[in-house]
């Protein structure tokens, strides 16, 4: 148990547990530049299979990647005033395009050269808006150019004061979707359909239950007509928003002269939409499926599905386990499940099974001289439950077991949501929801921001989403849960990250 002790209860403190999730599953550390996180190969792994998922449907509906750079004007954010206010306080500055020796030691060996001072700062990308559309007005001219399908993987740097690794970081990777469109009606269905897009990758790949909704005007994206989202409920009761899509109107269209000629040979401005999600993703896997014990991850994402560990006494037994331990990888992989064969020395059996563990690993199976014997393997799985599996047909049997697995731990979330979900709440019900277990409240909201600011005052509860009606009530709340006037809508509280 010695390394499975290393990791805080969740119970205790859901914070310290998170972290020690992280670091001993090895996803991320923290990095000498405050506010910044190294990712680790692990880790880096899961954003690798999350990354070749999303960019294979992106690419199905007809979306294409590019690359914009990192740097952008300042007088580019200035052009869509509601943008800037956004990211004013978030944005870190180039000023300067080179440093100079001093003579002089230590910290004081180097300084900035006043002389290099850049004529206009720029800023190090926040989000690729402003550029991008800057370069749309070059490259749009007629509807024949219409629609225009970009997709950019890249980093994105926001300053944070309060980091946390994966969930809010200064910097992070991030995939950002910009499209430009003839009509409303088309950049509606854009944002429409990539937010599609999100939720069955999130439900399919990461097996994490969202819901997905409209944001209010005072929580939508600077800049944007409508802001889409989706939101996740994490073991500890809170929101995670996990990806965004926005109908962006025409206001950055407006500002960048982004125009084309209609075929009927007039100019109209054209219609843009954006869509992002990042590696925040990561974190709400950590927090939807991840136990006492370390990381539990979804097959399908997992950077290894199954762990062989063979278990001999003698140099005999060794080498009999490690031979079938050896087929078994070659059997698996040829299947094309990512497998590990662990024949380190200088580990016991135990200690593997908690490293493994603690790395999320879905399916461990283990060899021993008796399992050579009797034709099988014993399979374990990270999420309980140990049998004999025969070898012959090994394959097809560990398939359908992380399948098995892949499928529970979605039901498991999508359980724990609904358990932890209210409907029809009143103002005391959601003042006590929120003070004890907390998760998601759906009730009436009259659309004010004052009304909206004063629940986020007095409970830190903020609206998430105005539900999709997949996700309403059957009876429509008539009356705001928390005023008591006219409901304009449903809406789903909670406390969020």
């Amino acid at each position: 148990m010695a390394q499975a002790q290393k990791i805080t209860p969740r119970a205790k403190d859901s914070s310290e547990w998170y972290n020690d999730v992280v670091m001993q599953a090895e996803l991320a550390d923290y990095s000498p530049v405050r506010g910044c996180m190294v990712i680790r190969p692990h880790g880096y792994r899961i954003w690798e299979l999350m990354q070749g998922a999303l960019d294979e449907m992106f690419r199905a509906t007809g979306h294409q990647n590019a690359y914009f750079p990192i740097f952008i004007p300042m007088s580019f954010l200035a052009k869509e005033a509601e943008h800037v206010e956004g990211f004013a306080k978030e944005v870190a500055l180039v000023t300067h395009t080179r440093l100079r020796a001093t003579g002089k030691e230590g910290a004081a060996a180097i300084e900035v050269d006043p002389e290099s001072k850049l004529e206009e700062p720029l800023v190090v990308r926040p989000t690729s808006e402003t550029i991008i559309y800057a370069m749309f007005a070059k490259w749009i001219q007629s509807y024949r150019d219409l629609p225009l399908l970009i997709n950019q993987w890249c980093n994105i740097v926001r300053w944070e004061l309060r980091t946390r690794l994966f969930l809010r970081t200064t910097e992070f990777l991030w995939q950002e979707g910009h499209t430009a469109h003839a009509t409303e009606a088309e950049a509606e269905a854009e944002a429409r359909q990539m937010l599609g897009v999100y939720r069955k990758f999130q439900e399919d790949w990461m097996a994490m239950p969202v819901i997905t909704g409209r944001k209010t005007e005072s929580e939508k994206f600077a800049g944007a007509l409508r802001t889409y989202a989706l939101e996740a409920l994490m073991q500890d009761n809170k929101a995670l928003q996990a990806g965004t899509s926005h109908n962006l109107g025409q206001n950055f269209a407006k500002a960048f002269n982004v125009q084309y000629q209609t075929a009927a040979g007039g100019l109209e401005h054209v219609w843009n939409t954006s869509w992002g999600v990042s590696t925040r993703m990561i974190g709400g896997l950590i927090m939807t499926h991840s136990d006492d014990n370390g990381l539990v991850c979804p097959p399908r994402l997992a950077p290894v599905q199954v762990a062989i560990v063979p278990i001999w006494k003698s140099e005999e037994e060794r080498g009999q386990v490690s031979g079938v331990g050896g087929q078994v990888k070659a059997e698996l992989g040829q299947a094309g499940i990512r497998v590990e064969l662990d024949l380190r020395d200088n580990l016991k059996p135990g200690a593997k099974y908690f490293e493994w563990e603690a790395k999320g690993v879905p399916l461990r199976l283990e060899i021993g001289p008796r399992d050579v014997a009797a034709g099988q393997v014993m399979t374990a799985r990270r999420t309980g439950g140990k049998a004999p599996a025969p070898l012959n047909g090994l394959a097809r049997t560990v398939g359908s077991a992380l399948d098995e697995i892949q499928a529970g731990l979605f039901k498991a979330a999508k359980d724990r949501r609904e358990a932890h979900s209210i409907r029809g709440v009143t103002k005391p019900q959601f003042i006590e929801f929120m003070k004890q277990s907390g998760g998601f409240a759906y009730g009436g909201f009259c659309g004010s921001a004052a009304c909206e600011a004063e629940i986020k005052q007095a409970t830190a509860a903020t609206v998430r989403v105005l539900p999709d009606p997949e996700f309403r009530s059957k009876e429509t709340p008539t009356t705001c849960m928390w005023c008591g006037k006219p409901s304009v809508a449903e809406a789903v509280w909670a406390q969020a990250y």
